[in-house]
């Protein structure tokens, strides 16, 4: 069975869709599949098609392919698939559809980013444009998904939300993500690694851009400043926003880009996790924190909200509210009772996301898509 797999980036640790992918990529059957990888940027040890790219303005870490040339094309006939995997809508992603269409080869995708949700960010200085990009954004979701046939979605609000959209659930497909719990784990804990002030230690670990929601962050820093820092505020990631946050928060210690291992102790050992953002398809930095058993405190929006159960393993809040955030951050380090039970909770709910049998149902419906 001859796989076509497209992506426009192919770097395990670039972002969170793409490691998903490469859980995907490393347990391919040694038998029985053949995949070929397309994409403008791949990781040195995977032999792959590359396709000329353009950087993305304002990131200079994103490149987008320009799938014009005929090399797209040219490359998938020689390899003739039975299936096509396409990982976004982009250029890339709807010259591969187009292809597919045109051949009558099933394609899969993976629902990664939730791009529609970008646009209160990147236009807040343009507001008038934004109802026009959420209906460019909508109608490029329907024409594109709406010709896929399987589309794994990795949350119910995110199913019910592409369904609001113009999406059609017969083609979508609940398929989470999983964890690694020998990564991911309170045995990580080094309370060295953090700053010897004997502060509690709140954690904040993602890609460091608008869209993360980093406003209500910095709202919740002043608060925190008001109030002679009790708490000590550590933000592991880099990004394109990441000079603003600095200028924004000078008290706060911030760790940059750093492994997922060194990653795992910081989890392990800090107090409490926040995570502002409601862009989130899933939201793997949450389940990660959970993992750790590390009590979160999560927007009540995106994907991520569905792992919090309010009580018994997190809290959830209202997205900008960062007056509420800092009410149940007290409440949990101020309890050890309870922030004993809100570890334990995490950490049971985080052990029932498995990658195994993730993978297992992919290579599986492969199978079934084969015509």
């Amino acid at each position: 069975m001859r796989v076509a797999f497209i992506a426009e980036i192919l770097i395990k640790e670039f972002d969170g869709a793409s490691r998903t992918m490469f859980q995907l990529i490393e347990r391919i059957p040694s038998e029985g599949m053949d995949f070929r990888f397309f994409c403008g940027m791949a990781q040195e040890n995977l032999e792959a098609v590359t396709l000329p790219t353009l950087k993305v303005p304002g990131n200079e870490t994103y490149r987008f392919v320009v799938p014009w040339g005929g090399k797209l094309e040219k490359e998938l006939d020689g390899f003739q698939p039975d299936v096509i995997h396409i990982a976004t809508p982009s250029l890339l992603g709807n010259a591969a559809l187009k292809y597919a269409r045109k051949k009558g080869i099933p394609v899969i995708s993976i629902y990664h980013t939730h791009f529609i949700s970008y646009m209160d960010y990147y236009l807040k200085k343009a507001k008038i444009f934004i109802p026009l990009g959420k209906w460019y954004i909508r109608r490029s979701y329907q024409n594109f998904y709406n010709h896929c046939d399987l589309i794994y979605v990795p949350s119910i609000s995110m199913i019910e939300e592409l369904s609001h959209l113009g999406i059609q659930k017969s083609r979508m497909k609940l398929w989470q993500r999983g964890i690694d719990l020998s990564l991911f784990s309170p045995e990580k804990r080094n309370p060295s690694l953090l700053p010897q002030n004997s502060k509690k230690t709140i954690l904040f670990s993602s890609r460091l851009v608008w869209e993360k929601n980093l406003k209500t962050l910095i709202d919740l820093y002043v608060l925190l400043e008001k109030e002679g820092m009790p708490y000590h505020l550590l933000i592991a990631g880099s990004g394109v926003a990441e000079e603003e946050t600095k200028k924004a928060m000078p008290q706060a210690t911030f760790l940059g880009h750093i492994s997922h291992d060194l990653l795992s102790k910081y989890y392990a050992s800090s107090d409490v996790f926040i995570f502002p953002s409601v862009t989130e398809t899933f939201g793997n930095v949450v389940l990660e924190a959970m993992a750790s058993g590390l009590p979160s405190v999560v927007a009540r929006g995106g994907g991520s909200k569905d792992f919090i159960i309010p009580g018994e393993n997190g809290y959830l809040v209202e997205p900008n509210d960062a007056k509420e955030y800092l009410f149940f951050i007290k409440e949990i380090l101020s309890d050890e009772e309870l922030h004993k039970k809100l570890s334990l909770k995490a950490v049971q709910m985080a052990k029932s996301y498995d990658w195994e049998a993730l993978a297992a149902t992919y290579f599986e419906d492969l199978k079934s898509l084969k015509p």
